[in-house]
């Protein structure tokens, strides 16, 4: 059905009133000649010019829904993502909620594993609970480029026919999943921090933080498969490993055309930091927009030091260029859960609580009494971050030395 036949106004019924025109929210509709006309390149059969019209001149035909065999889909999947072909801590994670979902589903649990040269890896991602991992190797898969991956994810998940399809909500899980959804035209729940099976439906639930973090928002995807949902790094536990487990390896082989790329990879350069990756750190310390400068941000980097800890930032220091987004912690940033947060000169906007307010102590150092970020400390010290950050940097160098 074309556009043209899905929507349709009736001259002998139109008045030419402009009800349809403020009902409509993507400006598709004018009136010429007492005569509503739309604008096809803009409609997108909402419908809601036909809700309003008092005249009933405006008729929208419902398309026809594509009926899914849901019964062909099974297993659940893990995205397994690498760097230089080592697995990153996000697949461990995942296994742990994807092994509960797995077994309330009666199903496999599966993990994709894509690289160059990393089939002795894929032993681990047995022990950490995968029933299969689907391997495919080539040099062309060492380093993630978007065309290629998304190509061949695409291409297995139509092979196999998984019913769920989890990823890390990383960088690299961002861009590709996405991607992915897009070419399956299935629907992506993004950045989840909570994952379960409804007992009755056997559908996926996937919880997510919904206008700016004041509401939970349960999102379900009953009509079409598979389910997909990228989660946050450190919002769920790891999954143990299991020497003993025993598992099979499954290798896949894709004709070049799959591995071709639009973009080509001139050189990697990796940022140097002297401190420990902020999502597998144990201690962070952050700086926010009370830090003032980047040239300040040397305090708030020696107390990290002193504390063999990771260096975050909030949002607003990203923006001023006084550190690298790598470091942002925050709704737009790097979800974390270390055993100890110190924020130094942050206010506590929402948007950065969502991305810290899971570590087991928080420690908040800011001048004002009243920042928000007090509500959600487990100690908190009023006072100059420039008179109070090197005392301490002071004291735990003595202190550890």
């Amino acid at each position: 059905m074309s556009e043209q036949d899905a929507i349709k106004v009736i001259n002998d019924k139109c008045t030419g009133c402009t009800l349809c025109i403020k009902a409509c929210p993507f400006g598709a509709i004018v009136v010429e000649e007492k005569l509503a006309v739309i604008d096809l390149t803009k409609c997108t059969l909402c419908g809601a010019c036909a809700e309003e019209c008092k005249f009933e001149a405006i008729e929208v035909q419902e398309k026809e829904k594509k009926v899914v065999d849901l019964s062909a889909y099974k297993d659940v999947w893990v995205f397994a993502e690498q760097k230089k072909g080592k697995i990153q801590s996000i697949s461990f994670e995942l296994l742990g909620k994807g092994r509960e979902l797995a077994d309330k589903l009666g199903v496999d649990l599966c993990a994709v594993f894509l690289g160059d040269k990393i089939k002795e890896e894929a032993n681990e991602l047995i022990a950490r609970g995968a029933d299969k991992v689907y391997l495919v190797e080539s040099p062309k898969l060492g380093i993630y480029q978007d065309d290629p991956y998304t190509d061949v994810l695409s291409c297995l998940i139509g092979k196999h026919k998984p019913e769920v399809v989890l990823c890390g909500a990383t960088t690299i899980g961002r861009s590709l999943i996405s991607r992915v959804a897009v070419t399956l035209r299935v629907g992506l729940t993004a950045d989840c921090t909570g994952l379960d099976i409804d007992p009755k439906e056997k559908i996926l639930l996937q919880t997510r933080p919904a206008f700016g973090g004041n509401i939970m928002a349960t999102i379900i995807s009953p009509d079409h498969r598979p389910q997909m949902a990228t989660v946050r790094h450190k919002v769920m536990q790891e999954a143990e490993p299991d020497p003993a487990r025993k598992g099979e390896i499954i290798e896949e082989t894709f004709t070049d055309d799959v591995y071709a790329s639009r973009s080509k990879i001139l050189d990697v350069v990796e940022e140097i930091e002297e401190t420990i990756n902020l999502a597998e750190a144990d201690i962070i310390v952050s700086g926010g927009r009370g830090v003032g400068s980047k040239e300040n941000f040397s305090i708030v980097k020696e107390l990290a030091l002193s504390l063999n800890g990771a260096v975050g930032a909030s949002r607003s220091a990203v923006d001023a260029d006084w550190i690298p987004y790598s470091h942002q912690v925050g709704q737009t940033g790097k979800t974390v859960c270390p055993k100890v947060y110190i924020a130094c000169g942050i206010s506590g906007q929402i948007q950065h609580l969502i991305g810290m307010r899971s570590s087991d102590v928080i420690i908040a150092i800011n001048k004002d009494p009243e920042a928000p970020i007090f509500s959600v400390a487990t100690y908190g010290i009023v006072g100059d971050l420039f008179k109070v950050i090197p005392v301490l940097t002071e004291h735990f160098k003595k202190t550890l030395a």
